[in-house]
Order: structure tokens, then C-alpha cells, then sequence
């Protein structure tokens, strides 16, 4: 079995220098839980794209673009969601993986009228699932993104909510799945994006300082990633 990493984006080079790329920590954090093959595709490329069926799951990552952007690349991406999503093959879709899914299926991304979301939040569930197997109803995750998804797909069902965003996580039939938050990102990293983006945090109003000192190593996101390997398996 394969899963395919759709690379939407890169991490902040200072990051990157040290840790890697989202396609690294997505693997580092699912870990044993999956005993498959990893294949590696990124969208942003004039490369074909791959086959709706040339893996048993996709995940598409995180990137500092816009899906409101509306670039060749994520249009010709979007197509492929669609195509993974009618032909009932694992989607997970990762902060701009999780709007461009949104996007894709008939639903809207705009700037989050309530401001910019980062650093270690609380995720609130609302909806059983098995992405969220054997987590509380209230766990806290990272994350760091400007847009939200302002309207869900036709026929998603709405998973759970933070204090910011209203969608940080919804799916939509058997196997497609959507979160806002990062679940690859741990401490380290949380901290190395709230350094690199403390100038804009504090020019929109809110103290970086507070959130790089709230960032915690007891986040839940490895195992969400865990939980989607196994519901691929």
C-alpha cells in the first residue's frame, strides 16, 4: 500500500535548514502506524499530475499561498481532487490541503474575519470520527494560517471548531478528511514559525510573546496522523 504527499507549499527556510519540509514531519509523526510506501508529488510543478488512483490514500500539505489565489497549479489540483474524491480514494487535506479540498468541492475559503491563528489552540470537537479515535472532545494542536474555510462543501459534515475558525476540521463521505490545524508540526517547529512570523503577529494586534511562551509539547496532532494511517490500513 501507498500513501502519495501532495506538496502544496515549504516551510520557512530557517525551519527547513533545521528540520525539513512538511513532507519529513508528516512521515516522522505518523511513524509505525503506517507500513506502507511513501511517494512524494509536488503540485506546484509543471509534472503530470499523478492518477486519482496511483496511491490508496493522498495527503496534501500546508503552504504559505492562497487557495483565493486561484493559480494554474491549484486549479489543475483542484481537478485532481475531485477525481480522488469521486473515485473513493483517502484524502487528507493539511491547513491549505484542508481548504483547497473545501475549494474544490463546491465550498469557499476567504481571510479569517477573525484574524490570524497561530500558535498551540484548542480544538474542540464536535462530531465523532475516526480521525479523532481514542482522542478527548477537547485536545489542544498547532497552528498558523491566515484564510479559514467561510463555507463547507455540499454534504460535509462539520468535525470540529477553535476559538478562530469556525471549520478547522470537517469530512465529507467515507474518506475524505479536512483539518485547518497542522498536525505535523510539534513544539519545536510551532516555536520557529512564531519566531519568523512575531512582525506580523504583533503588527496585527496580538502579543508573540504570549503565544511562543503557550506552545507546549502535549499537543495531539501525531495522533490524528496516526489515525488516518490506520483507517487507510
Amino acid at each position: 500500500m501507498r500513501v502519495m504527499i501532495l506538496a502544496a507549499g515549504s516551510t520557512v527556510p530557517a525551519i527547513a535548514e533545521r528540520r525539513g519540509d512538511f513532507d519529513r514531519w508528516i512521515r516522522e509523526k505518523t511513524g509505525d502506524a503506517w507500513t506502507g510506501t511513501w511517494a512524494f508529488h509536488d503540485l506546484r510543478t509543471l509534472a503530470p499530475l499523478p492518477a486519482p488512483r496511483d496511491a490508496d490514500a493522498f495527503v496534501i500539505t500546508g503552504s504559505s499561498s492562497s487557495v483565493t489565489e486561484r493559480a494554474p497549479w491549484m486549479l489543475r489540483a483542484e481537478e485532481l481532487v475531485r477525481g480522488i474524491d469521486h473515485a473513493g480514494v483517502w484524502l487528507l487535506g493539511i491547513c491549505f490541503g484542508h481548504q483547497m479540498i473545501a475549494q474544490a468541492l463546491g465550498g469557499e475559503v476567504k481571510k479569517n474575519p477573525r484574524g490570524r491563528e497561530i500558535g498551540t489552540v484548542r480544538l474542540q470537537r464536535l462530531a465523532d470520527d475516526a480521525l479523532f479515535a481514542g482522542l478527548p472532545r477537547s485536545f489542544d494542536v498547532n497552528a498558523t494560517h491566515v484564510d479559514s474555510v467561510a463555507t463547507l462543501p455540499p454534504h460535509a459534515e462539520l468535525l470540529a471548531t477553535t476559538v478562530l475558525d469556525g471549520a478547522s476540521a470537517f469530512r465529507v463521505g467515507p474518506r475524505v478528511r479536512a483539518v485547518q490545524f497542522h498536525p505535523e508540526i510539534d513544539a519545536d517547529v510551532m516555536r520557529g514559525y512564531l519566531r519568523a512570523r512575531a512582525h506580523l503577529v504583533e503588527s496585527e494586534g496580538k502579543d508573540p510573546r504570549a503565544l511562543l511562551a503557550a506552545v507546549h509539547e502535549g499537543t495531539r496532532g501525531r495522533d490524528v496522523l496516526r489515525a488516518f494511517a490506520r483507517m487507510v490500513t
